[in-house]
């Protein structure tokens, strides 16, 4: 059994859409971030990071493991899924997992604090965060015209990059003009263990929608998570 310790934020759906994926069973804990949970000692144990999410695999040891794509990884690995064996079908999937690691998701991420929770609107802030999550955009949909999934077979690299991009609006980018990242994205919208995923747990707010008073609530109370570090 995997203990989950996990939020609804991309990074924390990256794990439950690969864990409904693979068939693994799992115990859910979900920490609240703005009472500060993952700041707590009993959580920085296991993530020195402070951030979710985080495993704990009660079969290997109670081995814990903390970063999305690490676990990502792991998980794969375990189980033989989602991920090639060979060379050069591994190393495909591990660039697309880390263009999500280390550009959708921080890209995104920042879009999000700029155009979204911020009551200064700092345009060129605003601006060049948004220009660069159209940029990776671009760089995606311009691929999967050529492929169906990002590494060949549908693999983790895709249930990474699609836990952020599927929430585009979110951080005020639309996909106008990029029917292929659209219809990736409807693809795995479609697959059962993607939406169980994203349900583990749900999110009180739609963020593949835009805002309405809910949304404001949850952007005023991620605002306090930014300005004091509690952020996931």
């Amino acid at each position: 059994m995997i203990d989950l310790y996990t939020a609804a934020t991309p990074n924390g759906h990256k794990v439950s859409i690969a864990l409904e994926e693979m068939g693994l069973p799992y115990t859910l804990k979900v920490l609240d971030l703005g009472a500060g949970e993952q700041k707590q000692p009993a959580f920085l144990a296991l993530c020195p990071n402070g951030r979710i999410p985080a495993i704990v695999d009660h079969e290997a040891n109670d081995l814990a493991i903390f970063e999305s794509g690490a676990i990502l990884m792991y998980l794969a690995e375990k189980t033989g899924q989602f991920m090639p064996t060979d060379v050069a079908g591994r190393s495909r999937v591990l660039q697309w997992l880390m263009f999500q690691m280390g550009g959708v998701g921080p890209m995104m991420g920042q879009a999000n604090v700029f155009f979204r929770y911020f009551p200064e609107k700092i345009q060129p802030a605003i601006d060049r965060y948004q220009g660069e999550t159209k940029r990776l955009f671009g760089v995606l949909n311009t691929h999967l015209e050529r492929n169906e999934y990002l590494a060949g077979d549908y693999s983790i690299a895709d249930m990474a990059n699609w836990a952020w991009v599927r929430t585009h609006r979110w951080s005020g980018v639309e996909l106008d003009g990029m029917p292929h990242l659209k219809r990736w994205r409807d693809a795995i919208r479609a697959r059962p263990g993607a939406q169980r995923g994203i349900e583990a747990p749900p999110s009180s707010i739609d963020l593949t929608k835009d805002g309405d008073e809910a949304a404001k609530r949850f952007s005023q109370e991620a605002l306090k998570m930014v300005q004091t570090g509690k952020q996931s």
